[in-house]
C-alpha cells in the first residue's frame, strides 16, 4: 500500500509539473523562441511599410528575437494578406499590421474577404493614427471651413474634390464632409496622392482630400493650402491648423489607425507581452520622431482599447460606404 501510494503521488507531481510547462503562462514565459513574422498585406515603401518597420526593430531587441517584416502584395487592397494572416497558427509567431483599410472598410467594398474584423485577430494594440488634410488651391477665395461651405452650397452644380482614390480614407472623409455640411459634391478619384497633390498645385481641381507627408511640401511652397485637419484632435505635426471639427463640423473624424494584431486564439499571456514591448517602443525618441515625420501620432493602447477602435471605425465606415454605394475598382 505504501508504495502504491508512493507511486501515486510521484505521478501526480510528473502530471503537474507537465500541466506547468505546457500552461499558456509558460508558454509565455518561453515565448519567443524563434524569430516572429510581422506581416504588412501591402507592396513595401508605403505608409504601412513605414509603421511597421518604425516598430519592429525596438520589438526585436526587447523580445530577443528577430521581427522579420514581410510584405505580402495579394491585392484586394490588403484584405488578401489579412485573410492569410488571420489563417496563421495562433502562437504569436505571424503578427499582422493591420490598418483602417482593412480593418473597417475593406470588409464592406469587397466581396467575401474571408475574415471578420472583430472575431479573427486578437488585437494587440495601436502603432499610431494619421489625419488627413482638408486642401485648397490658393484660387479659392476662402480662409475657413465655414468659407468654403458657403461657397459650396451657393454653387450651381457639384463642388468637385479630388481625392487619392475610391475608398480611401480620404475618400470617404469627402463623402462624410458632404454628408454632415449638407453640400452637394463630385469627387473626382486618382490614382494616388502624388498625382492629386499635382493636379490640384496646378488648378485642375480646387479642393482635395490628401495625406500629409505627400502634401507637406506643396504646402510649404505655396502652391497648395491646408484649410483643416481630419482629426478630432490638433495634429502634432501641424499644431496651427485648426481641425474640421472645431471650424463648423462638430464631432468630424476620418483617420488612418494603424496596429498589430495576431491571429484569434493567441494566448492572452502572448498578447499581454507584445502590447507590453509595443507600448515601450511607442515611448522612444526614434520612434516617435519617426511616426511624426509620417504625420502620424504614437497611440498606445490596451488590446481592449485597440478593439473598441476597430468596433467603432467599423461602424463607422461600413455605414457610410453601404450609404454612398462605394464598390472597390
Amino acid at each position: 500500500m505504501r508504495s502504491t501510494t508512493k507511486l501515486v503521488a510521484a505521478t501526480a507531481a510528473v502530471v503537474a509539473v507537465v500541466a506547468l510547462n505546457t500552461s499558456p503562462l509558460a508558454w509565455a514565459q518561453a515565448y519567443p523562441s524563434r524569430p516572429i513574422t510581422l506581416v504588412i498585406p501591402l507592396p513595401p515603401g508605403g505608409t504601412n511599410d513605414i509603421m511597421a518597420r518604425a516598430v519592429a526593430d525596438k520589438l526585436s531587441a526587447s523580445l530577443g528575437q528577430q521581427v522579420v517584416v514581410e510584405n505580402r502584395a495579394a491585392g484586394g487592397s490588403g484584405t488578401v494578406g489579412t485573410r492569410q494572416a488571420a489563417k496563421s497558427a495562433p502562437d504569436g509567431y505571424t503578427l499582422l499590421l493591420g490598418y483602417t483599410s482593412t480593418l473597417a472598410t475593406g470588409p464592406s467594398m469587397h466581396r467575401d474577404v474571408g475574415y471578420d474584423p472583430r472575431k479573427d485577430f486578437a488585437p494587440i494594440g495601436l502603432i499610431a493614427s494619421a489625419p488627413s488634410l482638408l486642401l485648397i488651391h490658393p484660387s479659392v477665395k476662402t480662409g475657413t471651413v465655414a468659407d468654403l461651405i458657403a461657397l459650396m452650397k451657393a454653387a450651381d452644380q457639384p463642388f468637385q474634390i479630388g481625392v487619392p482614390g475610391v475608398g480611401t480614407v480620404n475618400h470617404l472623409a469627402s463623402v462624410l464632409f458632404a454628408q454632415q455640411a449638407n453640400v452637394n459634391v463630385q469627387q473626382i478619384p486618382y490614382k494616388g496622392s502624388n498625382p492629386l497633390i499635382t493636379d490640384l498645385a496646378g488648378g485642375h481641381v480646387k479642393v482635395a482630400f490628401n495625406p500629409i507627408p505627400v502634401s507637406r511640401a506643396a504646402i510649404e511652397s505655396k502652391l497648395i493650402i491646408a484649410l483643416a485637419a481630419t482629426s478630432l484632435r490638433r495634429s502634432a505635426a501641424l499644431p496651427d491648423l485648426p481641425t474640421i471639427a472645431e471650424s463648423g463640423l462638430p464631432g468630424f473624424d476620418a483617420v488612418l489607425s494603424y496596429g498589430l494584431l495576431a491571429p484569434a486564439g493567441t494566448p492572452r499571456p502572448i498578447v499581454e507581452r507584445l502590447n507590453k514591448e509595443l507600448r515601450a517602443a511607442l515611448a522612444t525618441k526614434e520612434v516617435r520622431h519617426r511616426l511624426l515625420q509620417e504625420g502620424a501620432e504614437p497611440m498606445p493602447t490596451t488590446p481592449e482599447e485597440h478593439a473598441a477602435v476597430i468596433e467603432r471605425e467599423e461602424s463607422k465606415w461600413s455605414a457610410i460606404i453601404r450609404s454612398a454605394g462605394i464598390k472597390a475598382e
